[in-house]
């Protein structure tokens, strides 16, 4: 598997759902499923059927959590370069068509949440913002055309 490269919050936040998943709502499915089996005839029981599918979903969501957790490395804030963008580092751009600019936070996938400006190092936002330094210019593709982004401060995160 490849390895996940995420800060501590990131970490923390992973293990924290993971345990979520495993002591809470793991128990609430199988209680579920339990419930619905009690009701008679499982050929058509919608409810177990359901519940099923619920249990399924979320083993699902375990083993990748699981999984996630034991190929992460939590990389060192303290040693950041900041001369050029990378994963985990605070970025200040300016949008060249309408002059706006915008701050955001590069990140690994498991990370990424646009509503608190963090993009992912994937994303083609992220993608194209990696390796430049400040007053260098981007060329992102987006759906719409091609984006110009001015980098104008890069921080640690």
């Amino acid at each position: 598997m490849s390895t996940i490269y995420l800060s501590q919050e990131g970490y923390d936040d992973l293990k924290s759902e993971l345990q979520k998943l495993k002591s809470v709502d793991r128990p609430n499915v199988i209680t579920q499923i339990a419930e619905a089996r009690d009701k008679g005839d499982l050929s058509e029981n919608a409810e177990y059927d359901a519940a099923k599918e619920a249990q399924g979903l979320l083993e699902a969501r375990i083993a990748k959590l699981e999984n996630d957790v034991a190929n992460a490395r939590v990389l060192d804030k303290t040693a950041m370069d900041t001369s050029t963008v990378h994963l985990l580092t605070k970025v200040t751009i300016k949008n060249n068509s309408n002059s706006t600019e915008m701050t955001y936070a590069i990140v690994s996938e498991s990370e990424a949440d646009l509503a608190n400006k963090k993009i992912s190092v994937t994303s083609p936002i992220g993608k194209g913002l990696l390796g430049k330094s400040i007053g260098e210019i981007a060329e992102i593709q987006a759906p719409n055309g091609v984006l110009y982004f001015e980098i104008i401060d890069i921080q640690p995160l």
